[in-house]
């Protein structure tokens, strides 16, 4: 059986090998893993795989490749195997990482003050001030207790004798930390028993020490210390790490929109007005972060932010201009930096380095290409990226090619020893009973605490594509593993910095929510009222064309509906009907229908990801991922109701949680307000196009699309009258899906906001509230109705009326709307 399990695995003996110490021989932390991977079958194999990217997909774990088809939704790539490392051989990294963070710290504050390192000669000017990354604007900044380098992620490899080998360093906004927590939470689930049996460290010390040390060193205001997660958006890379790391540590996710600089602070727009915010964690590149003082051309950043840091009025971290120290060109320099700066010797190596700016150290290197790889040592010189060269792919004339490009511009330039990285295993999907190996770095992360450097015990495994592969890229198609460190291991101190909540500090309210996270709750709201409205009249729409039943005015009624909601075309007949339908319940480019809806509706969940329910999650995305599964022209009209029966059963789920999972807060009432307006745009519309069929026309669809069907059979018994029908959908104030029930809480909920929120101008839904109460039914319910046809008209026009004011009134900030909070 191993024979059958590794007959794949390759035996390469210039590599170093994560769980065998020879063929067939697990060293002995990897020994129970190994006897578990035999002991299981091929089906169950296969089950660790679904299992993860049931876990991926529920989560919504994403990783956005570029110019990847599926864009920001591909789903992280994840192997269910971890990366296993002894506590005993974890302790030396941990040192090492340790020591590389006070020295980059140390090297920072050189940077940005005295520069006594380029007096001294320690350093060329050059390497430094020629770097994209050194920031001139952050030069004299102090920032508090002397901490430029808040977080630290550093890439090792393993070499063939098994020595780790520091490969790059990462300080500018550095990524990982959730992923690597989310890889921790399914594998912990995948293998719990393994997961105790070998005493695995856990993660959870590590963010609290991120999240305390980071209110530590931040200025404090009446003892309370506001905190955000700055990114540049639900369009980068690694924005579920955003919100998910948001999320864990209890922080507002912002964009740069969200902020504003008054009176020398930042401030965060929220429903109340400005509240003050004390630290900000950045996601963001330098360059974008301040348009006044760095990228002019940035629309992500916060103007005047480099301002307020100047002033020590807000803490950032890391501060603007850390992403210098990640050049690998200054990996040469590090050894007697660490003897000058630390006095000590440099405790994890990095992996022998030229840069190319040194005429000798150039000229070295160009001898020793075949031995080589030349990497650029700015992040884009000219305005273009230099891909990694690797000496012993060249033959004659690409070295002359190479060496005339590092010649014209050698400082662009920095090489490295070529070393073959150590191998982990994975199972092969394909298979499920065979063991496969691919090339594997680790990236290991370091905060600052006031009591030092902390290191998570563990990290992000990264995995190649292939198995001779030699760069490791998550945007190049690598995948990721766990990282347990296990054994026994004396846990590090942590020190709860920050204060207990006192009664003073409870919050019940939620006006402190961004105004960018009310207007998406708003919207989320709307999209899924409308993707609700849209399936029920799909289903209807499809069931009558499809029906013998002779109703007089039924299908002009449909049509002119559908033709309102953007559904249908204009004069569309009942015989051209389905192929109509059925488009706008699959096919994501029909703007107007189901399936485009649903993608609204599931981006705009994406950038509330921090404020859902991993419930929510679930739902949304199995909504999603059915978008695009079947081309509409290959369903039929049996197999589309069924879906949309599935659709609806997911909206009303997504309904039930806001009406059971969400306080009643601002937030929530936001929600409520975009549902209750589309529902009632939706309703008045409805009856307007129900009217149509005249007196003879049996009503019945309306109560379907309504979803009232049920409740006028169990009050009535008998067939649809217009009547009984109209005071069902229009004046019953315990009708969920009526208009009396919509205008009621429309104007309920805009009392409530006026009443802590300030008031907005009238939209004179109250006074038609009033009105509709005052018609009678006797006389005006009926298809004919004049007054009730301009009351649906007006009605509609004064939600469309609401729904802008509250966007102009509470989504956003003029000088002369703003409050602020202390």
């Amino acid at each position: 059986m191993p024979r059958q399990f590794l007959a794949e695995y390759p035996d390469d003996s210039a590599r170093f090998d994560e769980m065998f110490s020879a063929p067939g021989v697990p060293r002995a932390h990897y020994a129970a893993l190994y006897q578990r991977l035999l002991g299981q079958t091929a089906p169950q194999l296969r089950e660790l795989f679904n299992d993860t990217d049931r876990q991926i997909r529920d989560n919504g774990v994403t990783y956005n490749v570029y110019d990847d088809e599926e864009g920001s939704g591909r789903p992280w790539a994840m192997d269910p195997l971890p990366l296993i490392i002894p506590a005993a051989e974890w302790a030396g990294i941990e040192r090492g990482v340790q020591q590389r963070a006070r020295l980059f710290n140390s090297i920072l504050a050189d940077l940005y003050g005295p520069q006594q390192l380029f007096h001294e000669g320690r350093l060329p000017p050059a390497l430094v001030l020629g770097h994209p990354g050194f920031q001139r604007p952050a030069h004299g900044i102090q920032p508090p207790g002397g901490v430029f380098l808040h977080i630290l992620a550093v890439d090792l490899a393993r070499s063939p004798d098994g020595q780790w080998w520091v490969v790059n360093d990462r300080s500018q906004s550095p990524s990982g930390m959730g992923y690597a927590l989310e890889n921790r939470i399914i594998t912990a689930r995948l293998l719990p028993e393994l997961f105790r049996e070998l005493r695995v460290t856990r993660l959870a010390s590590f963010f609290a020490a991120l999240r305390d040390s980071i209110a530590s060193y931040a200025p404090h205001d009446n003892g309370l210390v506001n905190t955000v997660v700055l990114t540049p958006g639900p369009y980068n890379e690694t924005y579920f790490e955003h919100a998910y790391l948001a999320r864990y540590l209890g922080f507002p996710l912002v964009e740069g929109q969200d902020l504003t600089v008054r009176d020398g602070c930042v401030w965060l727009k929220t429903l109340s007005g400005l509240r003050r915010v004390h630290a900000i964690i950045r996601r963001m590149d330098d360059d974008f972060c301040d348009p006044l003082e760095l990228r002019a051309d940035s629309a992500l950043g916060v103007p005047g932010l480099m301002d307020v840091v100047r002033r020590g009025n807000v803490l950032l971290a890391n501060g603007i201009g850390a992403s210098v120290i990640e050049t690998g060109a200054l990996a040469g320099f590090l050894p007697g930096l660490s003897q000058h700066l630390l006095g000590e010797e440099l405790a994890m190596p990095g992996v022998a380095t030229w840069w190319c700016g040194e005429t000798l150290a150039m000229e070295d290197a160009l001898e020793k290409v075949d031995h080589l790889v030349f990497k650029s040592a700015v992040p884009h010189p000219q305005g273009r990226r230099i891909e990694p060269v690797f000496g012993e792919d060249l033959d004659e004339d690409g070295r002359a090619r190479l060496a005339a490009r590092v010649r014209a511009n050698p400082r662009d330039y920095y090489a490295q020893e070529l070393v073959s990285i150590s191998r982990a295993p994975l199972l092969d999907r394909s298979h499920g009973r065979k063991l496969l190996a691919r090339p594997v770095g680790l990236r290991v992360f370091a905060v600052a605490t006031p009591e030092g450097y902390m290191v998570m015990p563990g990290g992000l495994a990264r995995s190649a594509s292939g198995h001779d592969a030699r760069i490791l890229s998550n945007q190049r198609g690598g995948g990721s593993k766990d990282v347990w460190v296990c054994g026994e291991t004396a846990g590090a101190p942590i020190s709860l910095l920050r204060r207990p909540v006192e009664a003073a500090d409870l919050v019940r309210s939620g006006a402190g929510l961004s105004s960018r996270v009310v207007e998406n709750l708003f919207w989320f709201g709307r999209y899924s009222e409308r993707c609700d409205n849209l399936a029920r009249y799909l289903r209807v729409a499809l069931t009558r064309v499809t029906d013998n039943v002779d109703n007089p005015g039924e299908w002009k009624a449909l049509a002119a509906l559908g033709k309102s909601i953007g559904v249908l075309p204009a004069d569309c007949k009942e015989s051209e009907a389905v192929r109509p339908l059925l488009r706008a319940t699959f096919d994501s480019q029909h703007h107007g229908g189901l399936a485009s809806h649903i993608l609204h509706l599931s981006r705009t969940g994406f950038q509330l990801r921090e404020r859902l329910s991993s419930d929510n999650w679930r739902t949304l995305n199995a909504l999603a991922q059915k978008i695009g599964t079947k081309p509409h022209e290959r369903v039929g009209i049996f197999e589309a109701l069924a879906q949309i029966d599935e659709y609806i059963t997911s909206f009303m789920t997504l309904a039930g949680f806001a009406l059971d999972g969400m306080t009643r807060d601002h937030g929530w009432r936001f929600l409520s307000l975009g549902r209750r307006i589309e529902r009632l745009q939706f309703q008045t519309e409805a009856i307007e196009a129900a009217m149509k069929m005249g007196v003879k026309g049996n009503p019945e669809w309306l109560l379907e699309v309504s979803d009232s069907i049920v409740t006028y059979r169990s009050r009535y018994m008998a067939r649809p009258e217009w009547i009984a029908v109209l005071d069902l959908l229009i004046a019953d104030d315990t009708n969920p899906r009526g208009i009396v029930f919509q205008t009621a809480g429309l104007c309920d909920y805009v009392e409530r906001l006026n009443a802590s929120l300030g008031d907005m101008p009238d939209s004179g839904l109250d006074a038609l509230h009033r009105r509709l109460l005052a018609l009678d039914p006797g006389l005006d319910f009926h298809p004919g109705s004049r007054a009730l046809g301009e009351a649906m008209v007006t009605l509609r026009a004064a939600s469309a009326s609401l729904s802008d004011q509250i966007s102009q009134h509470y989504f956003s900030h003029a000088e002369e709307q703003a409050r602020v909070i202390a």
